[in-house]
């Protein structure tokens, strides 16, 4: 499977990042930042602005390339 922008792996990450914030981000490996990205995002549906860091895990997921 390719890696990086557009391969299937980011694609499904940004799919799964969609449903639940940071699941992308987990799928990836990076336990940390899913685990930031949820808690922010749980934080801040309590006030509904939720929705900004929901979309921001989205997009990282969907862009994140692999270091070499």
């Amino acid at each position: 499977m390719s890696t990086g922008q557009g391969s299937a792996g980011n694609v499904i990450a940004a799919l799964a990042s969609f449903f639940i914030p940071g699941l992308g981000q987990l799928i990836q490996g990076r336990p940390l930042r899913a685990l930031i990205f949820f808690l922010a995002a749980a934080a801040l549906w309590v006030i509904m602005l939720g929705w900004i860091i929901h979309i921001w895990a989205i997009i990282d997921a969907a862009l994140w390339k692999p270091k070499s």
